[in-house]
């Protein structure tokens, strides 16, 4: 997804919840000084089944899904639940708040990191960026992209990693460890409502359907968008 296509849905977005653009570009701009042009043909995954994974507490239930996928893109602390069980990362994808070290660990171990600014994560981002293994990470962001950093789509997380996998050439993509009820607070079911609006919009554009948003489409955001 280019940037023009993206940008109706990144207004939408800081129209809602009040952000700044101008944070969001801060952290990018501090991002792009930190990590060098990674080569995203890496990551190709064309004709391939992209199991892409979050982090709530069915993930353990939905394991199968994983081990039977021929990538795994994992979202956030999922990659720890699945190192915890065995099961590969093949892209960890993150804006750096809750587990920063196993990030590191991944870069260092050869693993691709799609590690993202915006404008609330900007010391994050200055604090942990020089300790990975700059080989091995992918910057993005949600604004527009810049040298070395880019935008495939999404805003979370767990969005992002499907956005990805739909750039790269996913032939499938499969979910595990979703569920858009699972939000402790208001900010963060708010989150998920636009994580679900923005893969509903990822599904309607490949042409497939997406069990886990059963129950969480917004067919009038999507028809709205365009």
């Amino acid at each position: 997804m280019n940037f023009a296509a993206w940008a109706p849905a990144y207004e939408a977005i800081l129209a809602d919840f009040g952000y700044d653009r101008a944070g969001d570009e801060a952290a990018r701009d501090e991002l792009a000084r930190l990590v060098s042009d990674f080569d995203v043909s890496r990551l190709d995954a064309t004709g391939e089944t992209v199991a892409v994974v979050g982090a709530a507490p069915s993930l353990t239930e939905d394991l199968d899904v994983v081990a039977d996928a021929d990538r795994v893109f994992a979202a956030s602390t999922a990659a720890d639940v699945l190192r915890e069980h065995g099961i590969g990362v093949d892209v960890h994808v993150t804006d750096l708040d809750k587990n920063p070290e196993t990030t590191r660990a991944l870069t260092r171990e050869g693993t691709p990191v799609a590690a993202h600014a915006h404008g609330d994560n900007r010391e994050l981002v200055a604090e942990w960026l020089p300790a990975f293994d700059d080989a091995h990470v992918l910057g993005t962001t949600q604004a527009r992209p810049v040298d070395g950093v880019r935008n495939f789509g999404g805003f979370t997380d767990g969005d992002r990693a499907a956005f990805l996998a739909d750039h790269v050439g996913a032939d499938s993509l499969v979910f595990a460890g979703w569920d858009f009820a699972d939000a402790p607070s208001e900010a963060k079911r708010h989150k998920l409502r636009w994580a679900a609006r923005l893969l509903s919009w990822l599904e309607r554009r490949r042409g497939e359907t997406y069990g886990v948003l059963d129950d969480y489409r917004d067919t009038a955001w999507l028809d709205a968008l365009g």
